[in-house]
């Protein structure tokens, strides 16, 4: 270190000769050319011989400052010339290092020690970490186990993504849940020069099932002990970090700090900022043994190579064991069990500046860790009670944690200039699709959204249903936006079974409706909604995708294609049980049909029978569904018919048919083509039938539809001509695919839409 002081003392001389010399020479010389308190110009063209002040004297010494500047000139080439060397041996010598980083020394627990190295750290320029690669992957390691813990997981990523420059692997060690969510996400997120390995938690339970765990983190507090046996062999170091962390750095600078680890540190630890390792918070308090105030494990720097050689598994299983025999179970999970080792241990840790993990539960030192916004690096919310713990700065901590809660995720997407991506096959297939497209053509926006990925969050709330054992069971599907939120309670209401919905939303949005349903008490007390985040991108909503999102994770054989505007009918799930069964809808392919009704009224007392429903439509309360506007769309029902209908009877396909359904799972799905308004049922309907669906018509079941403000797509489709004409495009292209897909059989459709 000394050494490379000293090189940078001298680099810090040369550059200064280089500014100085030429200004002290044009004083000297401004000042030599005054005569008398005159100005004498140098001027050849002023300087005559005839001139009355141009003597001899005055000719030698112009002639020795001529000669004094082509020397001074010939010194300042010399050393800009040593200066671009040193330049350019600079990135090599220091590997390019440009951030700023801290420090302080190891051990060090006393407050006024880490005020200085936060001082020292902002000011000196010596004492910088070695560098961080432009290109170099940093490998960053996360337990996550279950639905809450996915959503912080996505906060954390955040503020990983909006301040990092460099490649990122995380490796993260999650349940079955966690596991589906997360791989989802990141799927479709696409963040260049991010890779997810996924290590199977479930799998790692018998090495930490042994170790009685109070802390609320379950099991899975426990498993960042085995990171050593669990992550690749060939990894040798890595960050670990836990869920509620927030980051306000570039990692990289996290990252830098392993260069500064010496001897036989291993572990990169911020001290404990609570007093609980001091054994004085209450009467008869008695933690686990520790350096000190001990060591917070929610950000860890473990140097995986040297722990291997060291035997860590076999270091922290026989301290385990041994504090076992009088603690009798942890308190604090894997956090007790690494303060016993360290305990035993000391020059295992090199102690990080506080300011690595500021930690925001109640009753801790963390103010004592900055002394402006600057100085923060990482926010640690290790509460229970997370945002709402005290501290003196919380509300500013609450808005930085909040702004990447709200952060569009989106504008993470972005490449890093100069560090070359692996290949990825779904990217590679996107833009061949894209640039497949013509830019020109007036549709081109429209053929666009078929082929946008969209980042979709599975699961966004707690979802736990087993399906009924008679495999008769029905999901209701549907999806929304954020101005169909206040119909959830209500269809909650009608309908007991399992749903699940796709939800179009912004990340702001995401976050106002979870907060919606955290105060809903009908929402939270039901377990079997699957909410399915579809975040929003592009002009157009799409509603086909979010359809077929909703399908495609249901967990029940069948399910009931409906829209969020629409109420079942009271009971409506065991009677399309029962239906199921009655049709045997297991071995034939049958769509079968929910009437559906309208009402213009937004307070209705609703029908709690079918001779009740008809009187209201005698008395023209409802209406049978789009009967004034759309009557093409559900005409073949024949509401007539079912008027007096007791048992199921069969209708046949028409043009534009659109009723709700209730099918097998395995049925096609929409097609993508089809966004906003037009056309997005009544094309499904034709595939349905083209794979020869048989349409019936349930006798005792019905939906009604409940008015609200028409949508902003509908309000296009209405306003503007080229939307119209798109429509009627892509309905064009769609026919004609359908007719190459299914043959003789499916030029009907072509006719029936010419005749009608």
């Amino acid at each position: 270190m000394l050494g490379i002081c000293r090189g940078r003392r001298k680099f810090l001389a040369a550059s200064l000769t280089v500014l100085f010399v030429p200004a002290i020479t044009w004083i000297y010389l401004f000042a030599g050319s005054f005569e008398d308190g005159k100005p004498v110009s140098l001027s050849p063209l002023e300087s005559q011989p005839h001139s009355p002040r141009y003597t001899a004297s005055s000719q030698r010494e112009r002639e020795s400052l001529e000669v004094r500047m082509r020397e001074v000139e010939e010194e300042n080439r010399v050393l800009r010339k040593q200066l671009s060397l040193a330049q350019a041996r600079g990135p090599a010598h220091r590997h390019g290092n440009h951030s700023k980083t801290y420090s302080m020394e190891e051990g060090t627990g006393d407050s006024e020690s880490l005020r200085a190295g936060i001082v020292a750290g902002n000011s000196s320029e010596c004492g910088q970490q070695p560098a961080v690669e432009k290109c170099e992957t940093i490998h960053v390691a996360i337990v996550c186990a279950g639905y809450n813990a996915s959503r912080d997981v996505v906060t954390l990523v955040k503020s990983v993504l909006f301040h990092r420059r460099n490649p990122l692997h995380f490796h993260l060690i999650a349940d079955a849940i966690a596991k589906q969510i997360l791989a989802t996400l990141f799927q479709t997120w696409m963040v260049p020069a991010v890779r997810i390995d996924f290590y199977d938690a479930d799998e790692l339970k018998s090495e930490v099932s042994w170790i009685p765990n109070k802390h609320y983190s379950g099991i899975y507090g426990l498993m960042k002990l085995v990171l050593t046996k669990t992550l690749p062999s060939n990894l040798e170091r890595v960050i670990v970090l836990d869920t509620d962390i927030t980051f306000a750095t570039d990692i990289a600078e996290l990252w830098a700090v392993f260069h500064k680890f010496k001897g036989q540190q291993v572990l990169g630890l911020v001290e404990n900022q609570s007093d609980w390792y001091l054994g004085n918070l209450w009467k008869n308090h008695r933690p686990w043994p520790a350096l000190g105030r001990g060591y917070n494990t929610g950000v860890i720097l473990l140097l995986l190579d040297k722990l291997r050689k060291m035997k860590w598994e076999q270091m922290w299983r026989l301290t385990a064991e041994r504090e076992l025999m009088s603690m009798l179970s942890t308190s604090l999970a894997d956090q007790d069990i690494f303060n016993a080792v360290i305990k035993q241990n000391p020059f295992l840790v090199y102690q990080l500046p506080c300011f690595w993990n500021v930690q925001l539960s109640d009753h801790t030192r963390s103010e004592q860790c900055y002394r402006d916004v600057s100085d923060l690096k990482v926010i640690h919310w290790n509460s229970p009670k997370k945002l709402r713990v005290k501290n003196k700065h919380v509300e500013f901590f609450r808005n930085l944690y909040l702004t990447f809660l709200e952060y569009d995720g989106n504008l993470l997407r972005r490449e890093l200039f100069g560090c070359p991506s692996e290949a990825d096959v779904n990217s590679e297939n996107l833009q061949k699709q894209l640039s497949e497209l013509d830019e020109d053509d007036l549709c081109y926006e429209f053929r666009r959204e078929r082929f946008t990925v969209h980042r979709t969050h599975l699961y966004f709330l707690h979802y736990e249903y087993e399906p009924a054992s008679d495999n008769t069971d029905v999901t209701l599907v549907a999806q929304l936006s954020m101005d169909r939120l206040q119909m959830l309670e209500a269809i909650c209401k009608h309908w007991e079974g399992p749903i699940s919905l796709a939800l179009y939303l912004s990340d702001a949005e995401a976050q106002q409706f979870l907060r919606y349903a955290q105060g809903s008490e009908v929402l939270m007390s039901r377990h079997n909604v699957g909410y399915h985040i579809v975040y929003k991108e592009g002009q157009f909503y799409p509603v086909n995708l979010l359809r077929n999102v909703a399908m495609k994770h249901i967990s029940t054989p069948y399910m009931f294609l409906s829209d969020i505007d629409f109420l079942p009918m009271y009971g409506l799930y065991e009677y399309l049980r029962k239906s199921v069964i009655q049709l045997d809808l297991a071995n034939t392919k049958k769509a079968l049909i929910v009437p559906a009704f309208e009402t213009l009224r937004y307070r209705l007392s609703f029908p709690k029978s079918k001779a009740e429903l008809l009187s209201m439509l005698d008395m023209g309360t409802l209406f049978t569904f789009r009967y004034h506007v759309w009557t093409k769309g559900h005409a073949p029902t024949n509401f007539a018919k079912w008027r007096t209908a007791t048992t199921p009877y069969r209708v046949e396909w028409e043009a534009d048919f659109e009723p709700y359904v209730v099918v097998r799972k395995d049925c096609p799905e929409y097609d993508r083509r089809f966004v906003g308004f037009g056309w997005n049922k009544v094309a499904h309907i034709m595939e349905l039938d083209a794979q020869e669906y048989e349409f019936t018509v349930l006798p005792n079941a019905y939906m009604i539809h409940m008015p609200h403000a028409p949508s902003f797509d509908i309000t296009k489709f209405r306003s503007n001509k080229q939307y119209r004409i798109c429509l009627k495009t892509l309905k064009e292209e769609f026919q004609q695919d359908m007719s190459r897909h299914y043959g003789f059989a499916a030029l009907k459709y072509l006719t029936a839409e010419n005749n009608s």
